[in-house]
């Protein structure tokens, strides 16, 4: 028999808040994290905004730490830090507890930064340059900060980075190899070097208006809006999390993994990977299509991406499709590459907990081609018992996450 995993702790960084409840709350009242961008001169990017982070790392590092640490490690070590607070872990349990953390582009800004010193000589380069970029280190600087010494490692693919380190987690708690897995996404990849290329391939919105610039499922959608951040949840087998007396905050009971095996950059037409991710979770969770009330959706704002996403949804779930809640977080808070499925997953987990769905904002013109409900520009108060959270990457990667409302 499988055993039950649980969720015993969260933690967030983002454009909307360092904390979940701030953080949560402003996702429901459908506030907006995009702001012009101030990390760097964009006076020559055609692509002026992005979901960054407000805050002065100095405030929480000094500076000594800071020398030796990228933007990406910098957020998850803070959200891990809230997460492991709110598990209440004590270090009875810290020899077994392994890290497994996301990220799509890890210490892009060291590699820039180091590369500029390069330039003058190479003896300018840091001696902590390659330790400060591997996307590996994140997990390293959570374990041996607080001596959690069970599996180690880092997963990368791209914007499923986060929703793949989870659900490997999730299964190694599943099947009885570990008890408490801290486990997530990070992403610190708002640079000058990423977002131009990001720009270049055409795949960001060049709407000037931040605002309204993020926009998933409108007609009017020209791509997604770049985004920075952390999402760091503990998850732990459902007896452990007992006997040690934690608060249960939901559950995981599915996930789906597959590849499109179509193109590096962009989704199968016929939706079939991400049809099939949605499926094999909701299958390894036992449930049936009609059990699912919510999808937190990938969404990105592309034109392409949110159209072959509504075909994989209605494929999947054919007449059910047209009961289903879908909305996108990446309306408010951008799109966080690897770090995205760690924060919406955080969401999801909080909409089924505090029975609310989200909204997808700056949602004005209907697509034909996306007519499913998007539940636009406000919240709805509903009583959900399971929830979807996807992920697509670049490459074909799909990730599914199932939620479910703990009981």
């Amino acid at each position: 028999m499988h055993r039950r995993v649980v969720i015993t702790g969260m933690g967030v960084v983002s454009s909307l808040g360092l904390d979940t409840d701030s953080f949560f709350n402003n996702i429901v009242n459908g506030k907006s994290g995009i702001s012009p961008i101030t990390s760097f001169d964009t006076s020559n990017h055609s692509v002026k905004i992005a979901g960054e982070v407000k805050t002065d790392l100095n405030e929480h590092f000094d500076s000594k730490e800071l020398n030796r640490i990228d933007r990406f490690t910098a957020f998850a070590l803070m959200a891990a830090k809230e997460a492991i607070e709110t598990s209440k872990l004590n270090e009875k349990v810290y020899q077994n507890v392994g890290v497994i953390i996301g990220s799509g582009i890890g210490g892009i800004h060291t590699m820039e930064e180091q590369y500029t010193r390069l330039q003058k000589s190479p003896k300018k380069v840091s001696p902590f340059f390659v330790p400060s970029m591997i996307l590996d280190i994140v997990s390293g600087h959570i374990s041996i900060k607080y001596g959690f010494r069970g599996p180690n490692f880092a997963i990368v693919s791209a914007c499923a980075s986060a929703n793949h380190a989870i659900g490997e987690s999730f299964n190694r708690i599943k099947y009885g190899m570990n008890d408490i897995i801290v486990t997530g996404g990070t992403e610190g990849g708002i640079t000058p070097l990423s977002v131009a290329g990001f720009a270049n391939m055409k795949a960001l919105s060049k709407n000037p208006d931040y605002n309204s610039a993020s926009k998933p499922f409108d007609n009017n959608r020209d791509g997604f809006v770049i985004a920075e951040g952390a999402g760091i949840i503990v998850i732990e087998e459902l007896e452990h999390a007992k006997k040690r007396g934690a608060n249960i905050l939901g559950e995981i009971v599915g996930y789906g993994a597959t590849a499109d095996a179509y193109h590096l950059t962009s989704p199968s037409p016929d939706g079939l990977g991400a049809t099939e991710a949605m499926s094999n979770s909701i299958k390894d969770a036992k449930l049936q299509t009609e059990d699912i009330d919510y999808i937190n959706a990938h969404g990105t704002s592309t034109p392409f991406n949110d159209k072959i996403e509504t075909l994989a949804i209605k494929k999947l779930f054919k007449s059910h499709s047209r009961n289903l809640y879908v909305s996108s977080s990446k309306s408010m808070i951008g799109h966080l590459l690897g770090a995205a499925g760690a924060v919406e997953a955080i969401i999801t987990i909080k909409s089924l907990q505090k029975s609310i769905i989200p909204p997808t904002i700056n949602y004005q013109t209907p697509d034909p081609d996306c007519d499913l409900n998007y539940v636009p520009n406000n919240s709805i108060d509903k009583d959900i018992n399971y929830a979807l959270s996807n992920t697509f990457g670049f490459g074909g990667h799909n990730a599914t996450l199932v939620f479910k409302k703990f009981s």
